[in-house]
């Protein structure tokens, strides 16, 4: 049977990641920092780990009892992460740090920590959740969107350094999505910069934020991984998800000015 693990697995689409993947026949452990959260998958099997991606000891903790309790691990969603909002003058350089920790290093140390037992078994997937944010870009967003433009450069390089291993390396480039990443964003936003120069913006973009979180529902991106994880020879990218494919669409083809005026067009509308 084969084994998986699904990170940020205590809500949202790390939760409908576990859930799949469970109901498609593999081993899952699902990690997060708020266990209790995950009562529900451990009733229905899934094994669960108490994970948190900026604690070192946590994650190699966490795959050596993967490995222990199953020997192997041919699976590795790498899904937590969080959207951290404001105006980079507003925004304090130890957030700014936080957000890198959670999105991009947290993700770096599981792959390094995964990649020696793939290699020795000469096959595994890694999948990397990004957001169409690692291909656009919106303002008071630029410490969250360096991330997941990281998360996109990283994942190109180990898709072709682990090719010669048989370790697929994919990214899934979520739209809108009904979850609790836009409420945590429209309030890191507001407790940032709801009070200074950037406030008009602030209010425009936390209204749209809360109009985009009635988007896809979770379950459209987990059925994608899972289409991943069980893909001979998976795409190296999936978009998904309540307007990710036209807004990408857009994006290939606007010039950046024209980009940027449509952006804050639509921004307008929420002023």
């Amino acid at each position: 049977m084969k084994v998986a693990l699904v990170t940020g697995a205590s809500a949202g689409i790390g939760e409908a990641t576990a859930l799949a993947l469970h109901e498609a026949g593999y081993t899952v452990y699902g990690a997060a920092r708020r266990v209790e959260r995950m009562a529900g998958l451990a009733e229905r099997g899934i094994k669960i780990l108490e994970m948190d991606v900026t604690d070192d000891a946590s994650m190699v903790a966490g795959i050596e009892r993967i490995i222990e309790e199953s020997g192997r691990i041919d699976v590795l969603v790498n899904n937590a992460g969080y959207g951290s909002y404001g105006a980079f003058e507003d925004v304090p350089l130890s957030e700014g740090k936080y957000q890198f920790e959670v999105n991009v290093f947290g993700l770096a140390r599981l792959v390094q920590l995964t990649t020696p037992h793939m290699r020795a078994q000469g096959a595994g997937k890694i999948v990397n959740v990004s957001s169409i944010g690692g291909k656009i870009y919106e303002p008071l967003g630029g410490w969250y969107h360096s991330t997941k433009f990281a998360v996109e450069g990283l994942s190109d390089s180990l898709r072709l350094e682990l090719k010669p291993f048989g370790i697929d390396v994919v990214v899934v480039e979520p739209g809108a999505i009904k979850t609790e990443w836009g409420g945590i964003a429209i309030e890191n936003l507001m407790k940032t910069s709801g009070d200074t120069a950037y406030a008009p913006q602030a209010k425009a973009l936390a209204k749209f934020f809360d109009q985009a979180a009635r988007g896809s529902h979770p379950k459209v991106i987990a059925d994608v991984i899972l289409k991943a994880a069980r893909a001979r020879r998976p795409k190296t990218r999936y978009a998904a998800g309540f307007g990710a494919k036209p807004i990408l669409l857009v994006r290939r083809v606007l010039p950046d000015r024209a980009f940027d005026a449509l952006f804050l067009g639509a921004l307008r509308r929420f002023a």
